[in-house]
C-alpha cells in the first residue's frame, strides 16, 4: 500500500512518503526513508519493488557524483530526469525496474520543478502528481486544495490533508510518512508524520 506524493510550491517543491517496508502481510519496518537525496538541490521519491527501488534510487545517485565530479558541475533537475528516464528505458528491454519515480530539484536558473517518472519510462514535467493506492486519494485533494505559488505553511497542511485521507480511506493504510523539501537552500528533511514507532530492539 505505498504512497509517494508531490507538489511544486512558491520557490521549493515537497515530497511525501509513506516509510514502510512491506512483503505480503508482514511488515519488517516502519520508518524505511523512500525519499532520497540525489544531490545538494535533488531529491528522488520512489515506490515500486523493494529491491528494485533501492538498487536503482542509489544507481541514479552515484551517478549524478559521478558526472559532477568528472565535470565539476552539476546535472540540473531537467537532465538527471532525463539521464534517470534513460536509464529505466534501457533497462526496460533487458531486465526491467519495477519503480515509479518523483524527482524534485531546484535550479538558480530555473527555479524549483517536478518529474513524474514510471516504471515504462515516460516522463513529464508536471506541478503535481502521485504513486501507488494513496494516489487516488492524494491527487484527488490535491486537485481540490492544490495552487500555484502555495506557501511552505499551505504545501505542509495539503500534505496532512492528504496523509489524514489515505490513512481514513485505505483499508490497509501506511501509519508514518515522511515529509522532504528542496528550495534554493538545498534538499532537507522537513518532517514526519507517524502514528505508530519502531520498538527499539531490547538487549539480550
Amino acid at each position: 500500500m505505498e504512497c509517494v506524493f508531490g507538489l511544486v510550491g512558491d520557490g521549493f517543491v515537497m515530497v511525501v512518503a509513506d516509510s514502510s517496508a512491506v512483503n505480503s502481510i508482514l511488515v519488517h519496518k516502519s520508518n524505511e526513508d523512500k525519499i532520497m537525496v540525489l544531490d545538494s538541490h535533488k531529491l528522488l521519491g520512489a515506490s515500486g519493488e523493494s529491491g528494485d527501488r533501492v538498487q536503482f534510487t542509489e544507481y541514479i545517485q552515484k551517478n549524478v557524483a559521478l558526472y559532477q565530479f568528472r565535470n565539476g558541475i552539476p546535472l540540473t533537475t531537467a537532465a538527471t530526469a532525463n539521464f534517470t528516464r534513460g536509464e529505466l528505458a534501457t533497462a526496460l528491454r533487458k531486465n526491467p525496474y519495477s519503480v515509479n519515480l518523483l524527482l524534485a530539484g531546484y535550479d538558480k536558473e530555473t527555479g524549483p520543478s517536478l518529474y513524474y517518472i514510471d516504471y515504462i519510462a515516460s516522463l513529464h514535467k508536471i506541478e503535481k502528481g502521485a504513486f501507488g493506492y494513496g494516489s487516488y486519494f492524494s491527487l484527488s485533494m490535491m486537485d481540490r486544495h492544490y495552487h500555484g505559488g502555495m506557501s511552505l505553511e499551505e504545501a505542509t497542511d495539503l500534505a496532512d490533508k492528504c496523509i489524514m485521507e489515505i490513512r481514513s480511506r485505505l483499508v490497509v493504510a501506511p501509519p508514518n510518512f515522511v515529509i522532504k523539501i528542496v528550495d534554493k537552500d538545498g534538499a532537507r528533511e522537513h518532517a514526519w508524520r507517524e502514528s505508530i514507532k519502531d520498538a527499539g530492539v531490547a538487549a539480550a
